[in-house]
C-alpha cells in the first residue's frame, strides 16, 4: 500500500517460476493462466441454482462462479456438509482467482487497537463493527455499518496481517483452503452489494493481495496516493469498490502484464531477475484454494436462517491452527459473542421486546446507546454495562448452564473461573477507546468473580445518579442481598478500572506495611462487603470514579472517608486496601499486642487464603487437561502425598470446627 510501511518483497538468488494450477497448455506445452470466458461459467451457474442445498442469490451464485479458476469443474459438483452446533453448514470446494474474493469485513482477533461502541468515549474513535445479521432467505452475512467503515476495517486488517503474520506466498502456491462466505452490506450509492469474504484465511489472501502490484489506471487512481507512482500494492478496498466484471478484468490485466515481463528477453542482471521473480510471485498469487460455504440448514427447520450467522463464526475456534492462533482473550472474546447470540437464539434473554436490545447492549458493538436506553439504563456510564455483562453470565439454570456448557465446549460444573474470561472480555469493551487496560485486565484475569453471584438471583438498576448510589448502600447496609450484589459489583468495576484494585504486587507488603489478602479480586470484594467501612469504600469509589476523581479512603480514627493521603498511588490504595480486607479497618494500638483471638483469626484466614490458591491451582490443572485433550488418569504415585495431605487437612479442620449442619429432609 503506497501509504502504510509493508514488508518488502524477498530477495532471491534462484529463479523462481510459474507453478501449474490447471492443464491449459499454450501453443509451445507450457502452462499458461487464462481467465476463462464467461461462456464457460453458464452451466454451472444453471447447475448451483438448482441445487437443492445451495441457498445463495443468483448475484451471489454469478459471483463465486465468475471467480473460479475452472468454472466448468463447478458443473456438478459435490455439495459437503459441515457439522455446527445448531444445524449443518453446505460447502463446496475449488480453487478462485484471489483477487476474486474480499477479506473477511471485521477479524477481532487482529484488531486490537479497534475500540467498541459500548464505551461512551468511543464516539468519535474507531469502532469495531456490529455484528453481521442473518440475510431473511439466503446463506449470507448482512453487515449493517457505513460503507466507509466497512472498506477501512478491510483494509485495516490486510495491514496488520502483512506485519504480523508473513505468508510464504509468491516462491510456492497456496496450499491450506480458505474458507469463505457470502456477505452482503449497502455500498457507496446505498444500494445493496454482495461480496465473497474469507473466514478463515485473511493472512493467505492478504499475502496474495501484496504479492498483485496493479497499475495506475487499473483501479481508482484517488485513493492510491502520490501521482509519481507507477504501480501500488492492491488493497482489499480497492477491490470491493470494483464491479464484478471489473475485477474479473483486473485479473485479466495482472496476468497480461506478469506474462508479458516473464516473455521479454533476459538480460541476466540482477534486477532483471528480480523482476522476472515478482511476475512469477505474482502469477503463483493469483489463485487461492476455497471452500465456501453456499448453504445451511438448521436442525430446527423454523429457525430459517436465523442462527446461520451463530453456525459460521463457530467455525472459528476450529480454525487459524497455524500460523496465528487466536489468544486466550480472542478466543473468550469468540466464546462470549457465541454465548449472548445462543441465549438470544433460544429465547433465555428476556421477553421479545427486551431481547433484542440485550444482545446489543451485551456484546456491545452496534447501537449501544440506544439498545441501553431501551433497557431503562443511562448509556454514559459504562460500569452499568459490565454489571450487566456480570449478571447474565452468572446466571443459574438448567438450560443456561447448557448452553453455555456448550459453547465452553466443557463439561462438569460451571465453575466461576470458566465463567470470568467470557464476562471479562465482554465487559472491558465498555472501555475499550478509555486508555490503556492492561492492569485492570491482569486484575480482573484473576477471577472477578465471587460465589455469591451465582448462588444469588440479583438484577442491574440504573443507579445512575450519587443519590441512587447512596439509597443503594443503605439497602446493602440493610442486607438487602440483591443490592449488596449490585453494589459490590459496581464498585468493583469502579476500583479496577480506575486502577485501585489490582492484582497482588510482590512489593504489597512493604507498602501496606503488613500482611496482605493475596486473593482474587471476587474475594476481596467479598471481603469488603462484608463489613460497614468497606461498603462505603464501595460505594465512594463509585460516585468519584464516574467524575474521573480518585477514590476516598476509610480513616479509621476519624470513622469517615478522606482524601487520600499525598503520595499514594493506585498500588499503594490497592495494598492498603487488601490489608484492610485482611486485618479489619480498626487502627490498631502501637503500645499492645493483638489478642489471642485476633492472633487465631489472622491464622484461619492465612489458612483459607492459601487452600483457596491450592484449589485453583488444581482447577488450572484440570483447564489445561481439558485444554490439551488429556483423558489418561493420573498414576497413584504421582498423587498419593497429595490425597494424604487433604485427607489430614479435613481431619484436623474437623477436630476445631463445629459440625457441619444437616438439612431437614
Amino acid at each position: 500500500m503506497s501509504d502504510t510501511t509493508t514488508p518488502e518483497y524477498e530477495s532471491a538468488n534462484d529463479e523462481i517460476y510459474v507453478i501449474p494450477v490447471t492443464d491449459v497448455r499454450n501453443s509451445d506445452g507450457d502452462f499458461e493462466h487464462r481467465l476463462p470466458p464467461l461462456s464457460a461459467t453458464t452451466g454451472a451457474e444453471e447447475y448451483l441454482q438448482n441445487h437443492d442445498d445451495v441457498h445463495l442469490s443468483d448475484a451471489e451464485i454469478r459471483r463465486l462462479v465468475q471467480g473460479a479458476v475452472e468454472p466448468q469443474q463447478l458443473e456438478g459438483i459435490r455439495v459437503e456438509q459441515h457439522r455446527v452446533e445448531t444445524g449443518w453448514l453446505k460447502v463446496i470446494s475449488y480453487r478462485a482467482y484471489s483477487p476474486m474474493v474480499s477479506l473477511a469485513i471485521e477479524n477481532d482477533r487482529l484488531l486490537a487497537e479497534a475500540s467498541y461502541a459500548a464505551d461512551p468515549h468511543a464516539a468519535g474513535g474507531r469502532k469495531a463493527l456490529a455484528m453481521p445479521e442473518a440475510h431473511p432467505e439466503h446463506a449470507a452475512l448482512f453487515h449493517p455499518d457505513d460503507y466507509e467503515d466497512i472498506l477501512e476495517s478491510v483494509d485495516r486488517s490486510a495491514q496488520r496481517v502483512l506485519a504480523d503474520n508473513p505468508q510464504e506466498v509468491g516462491e510456492r502456491l497456496v496450499e491450506r483452503p480458505l474458507m469463505l462466505v457470502p456477505a452482503t452490506f449497502k455500498s457507496g450509492t446505498g444500494e445493496p452489494d454482495d461480496e465473497l469474504t474469507a473466514v478463515d484465511g485473511n493472512c493467505r489472501l492478504a499475502y496474495c493481495y501484496h504479492r498483485i502490484p496493479v497499475l495506475r489506471g487499473w483501479v481508482d487512481d484517488s485513493l492510491i496516493g502520490s501521482e509519481s507512482t507507477k504501480s501500488v500494492e492492491l488493497r482489499p478496498s480497492h477491490l470491493m469498490r470494483l464491479p464484478l466484471q471489473q475485477r474479473r478484468e483486473l485479473v485479466r490485466k495482472v496476468i497480461k502484464a506478469a506474462y508479458k515481463r516473464l516473455k521479454a528477453p533476459r538480460t541476466g542482471t540482477s534486477s532483471d531477475l528480480r523482476d522476472r521473480n515478482k511476475a512469477a510471485m505474482t502469477l503463483n498469487a493469483l489463485t487461492v484454494p476455497v471452500m465456501v460455504i453456499v448453504g445451511y440448514r438448521d436442525d430446527n427447520a423454523q429457525r430459517g436462517m436465523q442462527r446461520f450467522p451463530a453456525g459460521v463464526r463457530s467455525l472459528l475456534l476450529r480454525m487459524n491452527t497455524g500460523g496465528k492462533v487466536f489468544a486466550d482473550g480472542a478466543k473468550n472474546a469468540v466464546k462470549a459473542e457465541e454465548i449472548i447470540n445462543g441465549l438470544y437464539d433460544e429465547g433465555l434473554l428476556g421477553p421479545d421486546a427486551e431481547a433484542r436490545p440485550t444482545r446489543d447492549a451485551l456484546i456491545g458493538r452496534g447501537e449501544v446507546a440506544a439498545a441501553m436506553e431501551t433497557l431503562g439504563f443511562a448509556p454514559g456510564l459504562p460500569d452499568l454495562r459490565f454489571a450487566l455483562v456480570m449478571q447474565h453470565l452468572t446466571r443459574k439454570s438448567q438450560k443456561f448452564n447448557a448452553l453455555v456448557r456448550s459453547k465452553l465446549q466443557t463439561e462438569g460444573n460451571l465453575v466461576l473461573s470458566r465463567r470470568n474470561g467470557p464476562i471479562v472480555e465482554l465487559g472491558l469493551r465498555s472501555y475499550s477507546a478509555s486508555g490503556d487496560t492492561t492492569s485492570p485486565r491482569k486484575a480482573l484475569e484473576t477471577i472477578c468473580l465471587w460465589q455469591d453471584l451465582v448462588d444469588n438471583s440479583w438484577a442491574v438498576e440504573n443507579i445512575d445518579t450519587d443519590a441512587k448510589v447512596e439509597e443503594l448502600l443503605d439497602r446493602a447496609d440493610a442486607g438487602e442481598t440483591g443490592a449488596v450484589l449490585l453494589l459490590g459489583v459496581l464498585g468493583m468495576i469502579s476500583l479496577v478500572m480506575s486502577g485501585h484494585l489490582l492484582a497482588a504486587a510482590g512489593s504489597a507488603e512493604a507498602t501496606a506495611g503488613t500482611t496482605i489478602a493475596r486473593t482474587n479480586v471476587g474475594l476481596i470484594v467479598k471481603g469488603l462487603l462484608a463489613e460497614e467501612e468497606g461498603r462505603q469504600v464501595l460505594a465512594d469509589a463509585i460516585k468519584r470514579v464516574r467524575v474521573e476523581k480518585a477514590p476516598r479512603w476509610w480513616d479509621a480514627e476519624k470513622q469517615e472517608l478522606v482524601e487520600q493521603p499525598l503520595g499514594w498511588r493506585g498500588s499503594t490504595y490497592n495494598a492498603k486496601l487488601r490489608s484492610a480486607v485482611r486485618h479489619g479497618w480498626k487502627t490498631a494500638d502501637p503500645g499492645n499486642e493483638k489478642t489471642a483471638a485476633e492472633q487465631e483469626a489472622d491464622k484461619l484466614t492465612t489458612f483459607q487464603e492459601q487452600l483457596r490458591t491450592a484449589v485453583d491451582r488444581l482447577g488450572d490443572l484440570i483447564e489445561l487437561r481439558e485444554k490439551n485433550g488429556t483423558t489418561d488418569r493420573l498414576v497413584w504415585p504421582e498423587v498419593d502425598v497429595s490425597f494424604g495431605h487433604v485427607e489430614d487437612i479435613a481431619e484436623d479442620l474437623r477436630l476445631i470446627s463445629e459440625p457441619k449442619p444437616r438439612t431437614p429432609r
